[in-house]
């Protein structure tokens, strides 16, 4: 959506009445009590759809057990889970609950005020939900990054898919490709390292309804990771602004959210370099943790975010080779009902209590059917699930001090660190090395290490 057309809707927005409002936040509670992009429709969400539903088919597979299906009370406004469809009514979005003027201090230690509020114009940036241009000074600096850095010389994949490029696929294992055979390396936060504790995340906004997941998080005493889209930052920039002086945490997702894999190397610094400059503009502050739209990531896709000050972040998948994905994205375009997104959640908690460590699950907040899934359905069988879950953003739950999430209050000169490349751990849960000032210490140096140590440091 464009900005024009945006003008009318924050109208709208301003102009819901303030009752509505708390009517809506009661009723969000009762379900919790009572109950056990633009870019994610492009057409890339179809040509990951095949991956994703073999995921699903396996992590159903895996379930030990099955939950009940939760029941809404009457008179919520969350529709029964049945009626979370494609075709179901929009919800009238909520206001921003709060403002924060330049000045405002963040719940950061040490990082700086809030700046101006932001405001956009069009030709300092890339066109929205477009893979972002290579042209211009900016991205020739952002190319700075790179040097001295080994950079594999791995080509772009054709689509970002297994079946798009099955040559690359059978080279899944030496490209460290993770959407393609579940290929790891040590600087991927796979999971929360310990037992039953969830690391919750969403994905793809600021959205229309991200203001409904704010509330019920807040009243839940619950923070998430936000990996935001560069694009829809610049649409929303007062719900960015609310995610993060509300403690949760902020981290980059891309511009257009296309699969990095199918980018040159000047377009994966572009896509992450004008995500960070939108989430700098908004809030003051440059994100440490990035997540590769579709988990699509291989060796190259990694040492570019981690030369340029950024670690991935993917979702967990057990060793038999089932992820952690609800498919709550693919409910907005038809292809799943809200019944079967939660039936894989339900597999999912299930799955869970066969690891060793914590996991990560993927969700969205995007969408009204993504954002009344995980408020009316998802979030309260968590919270009665038993044996009990403990829940955290991801960063905290990997024990990474929110000073280091962000480049301006990071005290950690060695974090990031790179990724060697070497050593795939195949489709495991992970674990994590990725916690305070030994984080160092987890990596074995090399000559390719020390040159980008240097460089972050310079950076922080």
């Amino acid at each position: 959506m464009r900005l024009n057309a945006l003008v009318s809707l924050f109208a709208l927005l301003v102009a819901v009445d303030a009752n509505e409002h708390h009517v809506r936040l009661a009723n969000r509670q009762a379900v919790g009590s009572s109950s056990t992009s633009s870019s994610a429709t492009s057409s890339f969400t179809s040509s990951m759809s095949a991956s994703s539903s073999a995921a699903s088919s396996s992590s159903t597979s895996s379930s030990t057990s099955a939950s009940p299906v939760p029941t809404t009370p009457v008179g919520t406004t969350i529709p029964p889970l049945s009626q979370i469809t494609s075709g179901m009514p929009t919800p009238t979005t909520l206001p921003v609950t709060a403002t924060y003027p330049a000045g405002a201090t963040p719940p950061i230690p040490g990082a700086p005020t809030l700046p101006t509020p932001f405001v956009f114009i069009a030709s300092q940036w890339p066109a929205q939900d477009h893979i972002a241009t290579t042209t211009g000074p900016e991205v020739a600096q952002w190319m700075t990054e790179l040097n001295g850095i080994d950079i594999p010389a791995i080509p772009p994949t054709r689509d970002g898919t297994c079946a798009g490029d099955p040559a690359a696929a059978a080279q899944a294992a030496s490209r460290g490709w993770w959407s393609c055979g579940g290929y790891t390396r040590d600087s991927d936060i796979t999971a929360c390292p310990t037992k039953m504790t969830w690391g919750v995340s969403f994905d793809d906004g600021p959205g229309f309804f991200s203001q409904e997941l704010l509330d019920y998080l807040s009243t839940k005493n619950l923070l998430s990771t936000f990996f935001v889209v560069g694009s829809r930052v610049v649409e929303r920039p007062q719900v960015l602004r609310e995610e993060y002086m509300a403690g949760h945490e902020i981290a980059v997702h891309t511009w257009s959210h296309r699969p990095l894999t199918m980018l040159t190397t000047e377009q994966v610094v572009a896509e992450l370099g004008y995500t960070r400059k939108a989430i700098k503009q908004v809030l003051g502050v440059t994100p440490t943790l990035m997540r590769p739209p579709y988990g699509d990531i291989d060796d190259r896709v990694r040492a570019i975010s981690l030369a340029m000050g950024m670690v991935p972040v993917i979702w967990t998948r057990t060793p038999s080779g089932a992820t952690f994905d609800t498919n709550d994205w693919k409910v907005p375009g038809g292809v799943v009902t809200g019944p079967q997104s939660f039936a894989t959640f339900q597999a999912i908690l299930n799955n869970a209590t066969t690891l060793n460590t914590g996991f990560i699950v993927l969700e969205h907040d995007l969408y009204a059917q993504t954002v009344d899934l995980a408020i009316g359905y998802t979030l309260p069988t968590a919270q009665s699930f038993n044996p009990p879950l403990t829940f955290d953003s991801i960063g905290q739950c990997n024990g990474i001090p929110k000073t280091n999430l962000y480049r301006e209050s990071n005290l950690n000169k060695t974090f990031p660190y790179p990724n060697t490349t070497v050593g795939s751990t195949g489709s495991t849960a992970g674990s994590s090395k990725h916690g305070g000032a030994a984080l160092s210490a987890a990596i074995p140096l090399s000559a390719a290490i020390v040159p980008l140590l240097a460089l972050a440091a310079s950076l922080l």
